[in-house]
């Protein structure tokens, strides 16, 4: 599943997957910045709480993104697959500028967004400049292919992940969430190891990638983000692995990247400006 094609005159919108547990008081820098590209005052954000089980999620990113300077904040009441058919909250989505999914249960989200008009208009919207952003379960479901569950550790291996479709807001990336934190670069190089034209994306908490209408993305935030390239890869054996096997990957690429430092998605380059 491709990205939603951009309309002539429009630039699609930042993408913005966030690790989990981002900083909303001391130094909010990644939520801050979301709502500064949203316009700030006159931002109007909205917000899907739908992977949370806690009812009173999406009330308090309203007055987090307030707090930071949002003009206007809504979250969207859907907890079943037939309020995202819903015209009032299609309206809302198609009248924001920000798009926030927070975290949860990854199947949550795509056992109740998937295919529905919501993910339609999110995909749409973001193609026409609305910038959406995710954190933890929220950043996961933005690629095609969603991590769901799977190993923790170093090596991969042939059952070391699980994998569900996503929104498909990029199709190029892989990406995994509270990286570092819960030690699960087993389960992303599993992920790469399927099929390496994937780049796998591991975020760090409090950590996000701002990913630009050029494929380009910012490391912002106080972690590190930790990309695997597999563009030159010359072998992997998932396909003749057993059950529970390690996998064997030659020859790829690892960046570590801390804040401030791009990555070029299109042509596999690290910039540290």
């Amino acid at each position: 599943m491709c990205p939603s094609p951009t309309n002539h005159g429009h630039s699609r919108g930042y993408v913005i997957p966030i690790g989990g547990a981002e900083e909303k008081i001391n130094n909010p820098d990644i939520l801050k910045k979301f709502v500064e590209l949203c316009g700030g005052k006159d931002a109007n954000i909205v917000i899907i709480p739908t992977a949370s089980k806690l009812e009173d999620t999406g009330e308090r990113y309203e007055k987090l993104f307030e707090e930071l300077g949002a003009g206007y904040t809504y979250s969207l009441p859907i907890t079943k697959r037939t309020d995202a058919k819903n015209e009032d909250l299609l309206q809302h989505l198609e009248e924001a500028t920000g798009i926030f999914i927070t975290g949860g249960n990854q199947l949550r989200l795509s056992t109740i967004l998937g295919g529905t008009p919501v993910a339609q208009t999110i995909r749409r919207q973001n193609a026409q400049g609305t910038h959406v952003a995710g954190t933890s379960a929220g950043a996961a479901i933005i690629s095609q292919h969603m991590i769901i569950g799977g190993s923790t550790g170093i090596v991969p291996t042939e059952d070391g992940v699980n994998l569900a479709p996503g929104l498909g807001l990029n199709n190029q990336l892989v990406i995994d969430q509270h990286f570092n934190q819960r030690n699960r670069l087993s389960r992303l190089l599993s992920a790469v190891s399927y099929n390496p034209f994937l780049i796998g994306i591991g975020l760090d908490e409090d950590t996000a990638a701002f990913i630009n209408a050029d494929n380009v993305f910012e490391v912002v935030g106080s972690g590190s983000v930790t990309v695997i390239d597999p563009s030159d890869c010359d072998h992997s054996s998932m396909a003749e692995a057993r059950r529970g096997d390690a996998i064997t990957i030659v020859n790829l690429k690892l960046h570590i990247l801390s804040a401030g430092s791009h990555f070029d998605i299109n042509n596999k380059v690290a910039n540290l400006d």
